[in-house]
């Protein structure tokens, strides 16, 4: 068993059967057939119903595990300068309901997104319905040649959700999907209404942060150099020093493997060079 898969635990089959039955129930079907997938998710059980809806079961584990994760978070962003910006939520139901209003107000802004349909809450575990996209690849799964040209559109997307106010705050391989090449982002997660006062600042934290998993999760896949170039068909290079600072918070998180030292060479060098 993965480390995922034990942190995440296991939902008893009794009770993902009353959420699969309450899915059919709130989707007029009397039957369907269910599919659960593997995916690298520490916070929920998904499964697919009749190759229509994708459906996210989250226990009260996941909502302890967020709670851990983003405890270790904050502590990064303090560590990087500035104040915490992930908000922890208390129920596996407020889980689901967050995701779901940071995916309509991604998809408000022009950003793919598979369509959020549904929340609601059984037995305790809280249940986000969506579209399913059939045919997707994770990003990380697409391969070298594919990633490196699908790369400057990654920024693109991430500098239309930026452009609109809010932020992604979750962004990996995993939770960029490639469907036909166009790039849907799944798993946004809950970050604090910044005051008055912090507004900007707290704004510009989230970019820079989203900025530097990003870079994270390319560097793997096409290499520090490519990386930073995609990166800077839509960021300015003050921006990419901005997130330098969040890498070696990005680098200590256990869904996150890169070459730290790489990307932050690439990041100078680019920098050195516009100010030549």
């Amino acid at each position: 068993m993965g480390v995922q898969s034990l942190v995440r635990g296991s939902v008893a089959w009794d009770r993902l059967e009353a959420v699969a039955r309450a899915v059919l129930d709130r989707t007029d079907r009397e039957v369907g057939h269910v599919r659960f997938i593997e995916a690298d998710n520490w916070l929920s059980t998904p499964f697919v119903v009749d190759g229509e809806f994708f459906v996210k079961v989250i226990s009260r584990r996941n909502s302890v595990v967020h709670a851990v994760l983003t405890t270790g978070r904050n502590l990064g962003a303090v560590t990087a300068g500035t104040e915490g910006f992930f908000e922890h939520v208390a129920s596996p139901y407020e889980m689901a309901r967050r995701e779901l209003e940071a995916t309509r107000r991604m998809r408000a802004a022009g950003v793919d997104a598979p369509e959020p349909l549904d929340v609601f809450e059984v037995d305790g575990l809280g249940v986000l319905v969506s579209e399913y996209l059939d045919g997707f690849e994770p990003l990380d799964a697409v391969g070298p040649d594919r990633a490196e040209r699908l790369a400057p559109g990654l920024f693109t997307e991430l500098a239309r959700v930026h452009d609109a106010g809010l932020a992604h705050g979750d962004l990996r391989a995993e939770n960029v999907l490639v469907v036909d090449d166009d790039l849907y982002f799944i798993d946004a997660t809950s970050l604090q209404e910044p005051s008055e006062t912090t507004h900007a600042d707290a704004l510009t934290a989230t970019r820079q942060y989203d900025l530097a998993c990003a870079l994270a999760a390319l560097e793997p896949l096409v290499g520090a150099g490519v990386a930073v170039d995609a990166a800077l068909v839509s960021y300015p290079a003050t921006d990419l020093l901005g997130a330098r600072e969040y890498l070696g918070f990005v680098d200590v998180r256990p869904d996150h493997d890169f070459d730290g030292p790489a990307l932050r060479g690439e990041i100078d060098h680019r920098a050195d060079g516009e100010a030549g």
